[in-house]
């Protein structure tokens, strides 16, 4: 039998697996559910939700901002887009994605344009002016010579042996029929360009799996035999659009697509819809194939020091500055993979980006090593695996410091972090109801919660004590099994139990509510701060479970710096 006195002082770790609770260096927590961990090491009950607007139906957030006071909200549904600007409804536009569409919808923005991608649906651009939002198709530059498009063109592995006969059509000297050597055509192929005979060519019916009719602007010589050397555009109804998106070094960057999933198709500098690789000049486009041991899909590109290349098997980058055609620096570095079957699109946080590996229980912060030559890809969640439960969702709150993943069972795991001051700290937030997407925006991160049916647009604030002003929600952080002197307890009786409050009116210790003075808790005082106890007289707890819990359920602040524990104990 030992006495103790035991004082918890920083749970700079969170919730961590039970697997962890003999680890001595660990600022861990059984449960971490509703709080969140301060700078310091604390814990504070997390602010309420305030109420936005009611959805027409399931949504996903994204954010679009003009710049640093112009901000909006886009709240995309089935076939429609709400904007929302400074918490109120500014304007509504049809889209062509369904509901169902949004889980793999990519985008990226570049001052008053956004560019939307979906690897079945044509990109789109949205565009803001002073007359308000418009979105409309993507469409590659024109030679005025004669209006071909300056979209890129290959040659995909299932056509390697399939040779073109060309032949005259009624229709005109602008027209040709093209004969397949063997089946290779479909009716998505109408309205897909080809390139043979050094023109282009628009395919404008289709009449067998090996006849088409195409058209090219001016007039051809037949030529005498089949044509091997052709090429079809990358992106198309049958071949599929691009997966990911992004802009890098004044170039947009499509990163894969359905039909060859591991390109890279990166537009000429400063003309981000001119995808014409010419003849390799500095500024014209870039086309790269991802060569590796296993087959990979491109999952999303993101810009940073480098440009970032996230793909099932492996995390690449090319480090060129600047990025010419001949001067293409590529290089794998990880082997972590992300998830492919929907976009969860990757944050920045402190230079670093973190996105959610191809298991969905790994959280990813990569990093360039101190010589600035090699990427890591630290695991941020590797005490914390038990909150993983199927992502859908993330956001990054820069200003609280605080990283959101909403995850399939409708909650939020939460992530407060704070590298130099040693704060990287999990915990869950669960409200009445379901949370479907989440997106920050002006330092406010806003959610959408399915609740009593509804579908509803709220975002986290620190005047708010409820949920959606209605619904209260509880509150608990309980302390791992008790280890003294690195040895772990078999018996322990608690004796008084002593927590440091900041600004607190509510809080409960082991299920007894602690009495506050009175003038603490009057409406317009900011609550108590300062040392409360509650003697347990004698409680005997085994080695195993938490021997202290701070919870609640009442729509009142609540802050713990630190808990001191007095008792004794045996091994």
């Amino acid at each position: 039998m030992a006495n103790f006195i035991k004082t918890y002082n920083s749970f700079a770790h969170g919730a961590i697996a039970p697997e962890f609770y003999t680890r001595d260096d660990l600022g861990g927590l059984a449960c971490l559910e509703n709080m969140d961990v301060l700078s310091g090491g604390g814990l504070t009950r997390r602010n309420g939700l305030a109420p936005v607007a009611e959805l027409p139906g399931p949504s996903r957030l994204i954010t679009f901002s003009v710049n640093d006071t112009d901000e909006y909200l886009l709240v995309l549904g089935n076939g429609n887009m709400i904007v929302f600007h400074n918490g109120q409804r500014t304007d509504s536009l049809a889209t062509p994605w369904t509901v169902s569409a949004l889980d793999k919808l990519q985008y990226a923005q570049r001052f008053g344009t956004m560019i939307f991608v979906h690897p079945d649906y044509t990109p789109r651009i949205l565009s803001h002016t002073d007359s308000g939002f418009a979105l409309r198709e993507f469409d590659f530059s024109r030679n005025d010579a004669d209006m071909t498009a300056n979209m890129p063109f290959m040659r995909f592995d299932d056509t390697d042996d399939i040779k073109i006969t060309v032949s005259s059509h009624t229709a005109g000297n602008n027209y040709a029929t093209f004969t397949a050597s063997s089946a290779l055509w479909n009716s998505n192929y109408v309205g897909t360009r080809l390139m043979l005979m050094g023109k282009q060519w628009l395919i404008t019916e289709y009449i067998t799996p090996t006849q088409v009719v195409a058209y090219t602007n001016g007039t051809y010589n037949i030529p005498s035999s089949p044509i091997t050397q052709w090429y079809e555009a990358a992106f198309s109804k049958h071949r599929g659009w691009p997966i990911s998106i992004t802009f890098h070094q004044d170039r947009l960057v499509f990163g894969g697509s359905r039909s060859h999933p591991s390109g890279v198709w990166l537009s000429r500098v400063g003309m981000h819809n001119n995808f014409n690789v010419g003849t390799g000049l500095d500024d014209e486009a870039i086309f790269i194939t991802l060569l590796a041991h296993q087959r990979q899909q491109i999952c999303t590109v993101v810009s940073s020091d480098n440009l970032q290349i996230l793909t099932t098997t492996g995390e690449w980058a090319i480090s060129n500055k600047p990025l010419t055609p001949s001067s293409v620096d590529i290089k794998q570095h990880t082997t972590v993979g992300s998830y492919a079957t929907r976009y969860l699109p990757p944050q920045k946080i402190e230079g670093a980006t973190i996105f959610i590996s191809g298991n969905c229980r790994d959280i990813r912060e990569l990093s360039l090593d101190e010589l600035g030559e090699n990427y890591n890809a630290t695991d941020l969640c590797a005490f914390s695996k038990h909150l993983m439960c199927g992502p859908v969702d993330m956001s990054y709150n820069p200003d609280a410091r605080r990283l959101f993943i909403v995850m399939t069972d409708g909650t939020i795991a939460t992530l407060n972090y704070n590298s130099a001051l040693g704060i990287s700290a999990w915990g869950t937030y669960k409200t009445v109801g379901n949370f479907i997407s989440v997106a920050t925006l002006s330092g406010k991160t806003y959610t959408v919660v399915y609740r009593d049916g509804e579908y509803k647009l709220e975002y986290f604030s620190s005047s708010a004590l409820r949920d959606g002003d209605t619904y209260d929600f509880a509150y608990r952080a309980s302390g791992i099994p008790f280890r003294a002197s690195g040895h772990n307890a078999g018996r322990i009786r608690i004796r008084k139990i002593t927590a440091r409050t900041l600004n607190t009116k509510s809080v409960f210790i082991n299920g007894t509510r602690i009495a506050l003075p009175n003038e603490c808790l009057a409406p317009e005082s900011a609550g108590f701060s300062g040392d409360i106890s509650v003697n347990t007289l004698g409680t005997v707890r085994d080695g195993i479970g938490p021997i202290w819990t701070v919870h609640g359920n009442l729509p009142e602040p609540a802050t713990i710096l630190s808990l001191t524990i007095h008792g004794w104990y045996t091994v």
